[in-house]
C-alpha cells in the first residue's frame, strides 16, 4: 500500500476523486483461501470508484454498502 499527503486544495478544479475503499476479507493467498469473498466480489467496490462520474463523492471510505464513517 502507497501513502502520501498533498496540501489542500491540490486537486481543487479537477475532477479527480480521492476515497478510500475496503474489499473485505478476500480468498487469496494472503488469506490461504479461507475467506467468504471471491477476488472479484472484493475488487467490485474498487471498481465503482474508479468509474465515478465526475463530480462524485470524494475523500469517503466505502465498503459494498457505501460510505462508512470516518
Amino acid at each position: 500500500m502507497r501513502t502520501g499527503t498533498y496540501p489542500p486544495g491540490r486537486f481543487t478544479g479537477t475532477n479527480i476523486l480521492i476515497n478510500a475503499a475496503c474489499p473485505g476479507l478476500v480468498a487469496t493467498d494472503f488469506t490461504g483461501f479461507q475467506a467468504p469473498r471471491t477476488p472479484q466480489q472484493g475488487a467490485a467496490t474498487a471498481i465503482r470508484l474508479a468509474t465515478l462520474p465526475d463530480g462524485g463523492p470524494t475523500g469517503s471510505f466505502f465498503e459494498d454498502d457505501g460510505i462508512i464513517p470516518w
